[in-house]
């Protein structure tokens, strides 16, 4: 027969307890499941006029200490309970964002969050126009960007291997001072600001800095998030660029940093492929990828004020080869926009009424 070996007291007290905590605690799969935050509450698509009012779940019925609610990590509210809760959502600017549920319990916290689509609270004004006179185009030209700077129309093109900047006779259609783009890059939007020229490329994550008056290349510089390059405007101080997304971004002139962003929106649709640009007081006019369209933007907020319709001059275009609408070139001393597109053969000057 063996002989049973007694234990101390202390050493039977300590086993007793660390059982008691291990049979006691949930896990961390069970603590989990305490709480819950369901998608299916949620509307698809809000507005800074809406309030966000939904329920969290506590489906065992579990003990809580409290629950703390957050959105993009600033604190809406707190709960001792679980109850409706209400928030406005003034202050929220569009796009996605990030509600959180941090419930605390158990001597622990767990961790639920819902993703919430914010649009524009305003619909649309639908642009009419007035056609002031038509002008030749290079049919061969790829426009990227079309910009007045000084009086002078300047344009610049797509295509690997064919893509320049150049400014352009209004008259004939000519390009005239040619910058050649290298054949590896696929030139995208530009603006001028302060005697320099600004051109992006599409995916090389690479924009060039020339001077106006000579187009002598001064600066290459890379993009300082993972985006693309598209179409490109400037407000005098600050410069804007898209992406081919539903954002436009705001560009440091002085380091090429992109300090913000804001995202595209007419009433609750999201409008992606914002392609070149214009600033023309205080908004911003964007032609749409694919859409023979302009679309009214204010620059601070996304929310698109007004859309113009220009598929009639579309219809006008007789080069076969031609693409889409893009270039907007607003002329101040007569009011009016020149607008274009890849590879028509007219540029049109318009009034928007």
């Amino acid at each position: 027969m063996k002989k049973l070996v007694s234990q101390p007291i202390s050493q039977l007290c300590t086993l007793f307890i660390a059982l008691a905590v291990c049979s006691c605690h949930p896990s961390r799969e069970e603590l989990e499941g305490l709480f819950t935050l369901d998608e299916q509450q949620f509307e698809a698509v809000y507005t800074s006029n809406d309030k966000l009012t939904f329920e969290a779940g506590n489906p065992s019925k579990a003990v809580l200490d409290s629950v703390v609610y957050s959105l993009d990590g600033q604190v809406l509210g707190r709960s001792k309970q679980i109850s409706k809760m209400t928030f406005p959502l003034t202050q929220a600017s569009t796009g996605y964002h990030f509600l959180k549920a941090l419930f605390y319990a158990e001597k622990d916290t767990v961790s639920k969050s819902v993703r919430v689509e914010i649009g524009s609270p305003i619909e649309p004004k639908i642009l009419h126009f007035t056609l002031v006179k038509k002008y030749p185009h290079d049919p061969a030209a790829f426009t990227e960007g079309y910009e007045f700077y000084n009086g002078e129309l300047w344009e610049s093109t797509g295509q690997k291997g064919s893509s320049y900047i150049a400014k352009v006779n209004v008259n004939t259609g000519v390009s005239e001072s040619k910058i050649p783009l290298e054949a590896s890059y696929f030139g995208e939007g530009i603006s001028i600001l302060n005697g320099k020229i600004y051109q992006l490329t599409w995916q090389d994550n690479l924009g060039f800095i020339y001077d106006a008056k000579t187009g002598k290349r001064l600066k290459s510089f890379s993009y300082d998030k993972a985006i693309e390059g598209w179409g490109m405007t400037n407000d005098g101080k600050q410069l804007y660029h898209s992406d081919g997304t539903e954002k436009i971004w705001t560009m440091d002139p002085e380091t090429q940093k992109l300090t913000q962003s804001v995202n595209v929106y007419a009433g609750k649709q999201k409008i992606k492929s914002i392609n070149e640009l214009e600033w023309v007081q205080g908004k911003i006019y964007g032609n749409i990828w694919q859409k023979d369209a302009i679309a009214v933007i204010d620059p601070k907020t996304g929310y698109v004020e007004g859309v113009l319709d220009l598929s009639t001059l579309r219809a006008q275009v007789k080069n076969n080869e031609a693409e889409v609408l893009n270039g907007i070139a607003y002329r101040k001393e007569t009011n009016t926009f020149f607008v274009t597109g890849k590879n028509w053969d007219s540029t049109f000057e318009i009034k928007i009424n």
